[in-house]
């Protein structure tokens, strides 16, 4: 008889606790690192495990506090399940990749999450590929662009800001957007679009240039919000700061500037300390990126 693989057992326990009310709904259920010292496991044992319950609806990850137990389905005033649209579909997977990110996306786990069947989610969307196409356009449409101000560096400013921001509050969304060459029909982020090539536009630039310096802003923006993606993974699997890591790593990068051998280095932490952070990176990238554009602009003008 084959031996049931630990994660199972587990998540096994843990649904047990969730069963019998000794977890309610809304309280934390035990974090991997948990997990990880009281079984005795490794840590990828321990995410199965959540992430089996996950997939089950037992489970949500709730940004900042954790994985907790999932509430229970909501009703509406006639009694019985809430009724299934396509917007409670779409809204219901972006909390998921928001807490879990796109690989713990899955029409089953939306499912879950709505207390409903996989194949009633088929009838509002008719696939996982339609639904993240749907979630990213949703997203782009959260940006609040306002009136045109004239000043096309402000703009871009504006519009950069805004989308690093989308991206900042759904990690997800960067690598969704990852293909230039065959974008996805969305009309929202097609708004997006419009707004930033007027502002180029009304800049005198040319056609290709208003195209160039959009697709660039844009993927200057997309690459850094794919970092800061990786860098909330690395955080939900390891569960160590950003600090705890360089705290951990600190004498042995020690070790190997004193070789000799980076004097360059060495010297960028010699007088002051440097801290990098995402936000500040976006920042200087942002203004150096535009100042380039403003000297295509100048020449253009001359």
């Amino acid at each position: 008889m084959t031996a049931e693989p630990p994660y199972l057992a587990i998540a096994a326990g843990i649904r047990h606790r969730i069963a019998s009310g000794e977890l309610a709904p809304g309280e934390r259920v035990p974090s991997t690192r948990a997990i990880v010292r009281e079984s005795g496991v490794a840590m990828a044992t321990a995410t199965k495990a959540l992430a089996a319950l996950a997939r089950e609806g037992l489970v949500r990850a709730v940004p900042g506090v954790g994985t907790v137990v999932a509430d229970a389905a909501p009703a509406h005033p006639g009694g019985g399940a809430a009724p299934l649209t396509r917007d409670g579909v779409v809204a219901a997977a972006m909390r998921i990749a928001d807490g879990e990110g796109l690989a713990g996306l899955s029409m089953r786990r939306v499912a879950a999450e709505l207390g409903t069947s996989t194949m009633a989610l088929y009838r509002h969307v008719p696939s996982k590929q339609e639904l993240v196409r749907l979630m990213t356009d949703l997203g782009f449409g959260e940006l609040p662009l306002g009136r045109p101000s004239g000043d096309w560096r402000a703009q871009l400013t504006h519009a950069a800001r805004q989308l690093w921001v989308s991206y900042r509050r759904h990690p997800w969304m960067a690598r969704a957007m990852a293909s230039f060459i065959r974008p996805e029909p969305m009309p929202e982020a097609m708004k997006y679009t419009e707004w930033v090539l007027r502002a180029l536009r009304e800049a005198n630039l040319g056609a290709r240039q208003v195209m160039h310096a959009h697709l660039l802003l844009i993927a200057y923006v997309q690459g850094l919000g794919m970092a800061m993606e990786l860098e909330a993974l690395a955080l939900q699997d390891t569960g160590v700061s950003n600090q705890e890591w360089m705290d951990r790593n600190e004498r042995r990068f020690a070790a190997i500037v004193a070789s000799g051998g980076y004097p360059v280095l060495a010297s960028v932490f010699e007088h002051e300390p440097f801290e990098l952070d995402l936000d500040s990176l976006f920042d200087f990238g942002l203004d150096r990126l535009l100042d380039g554009i403003a000297v295509i602009i100048a020449e253009t003008s001359g």
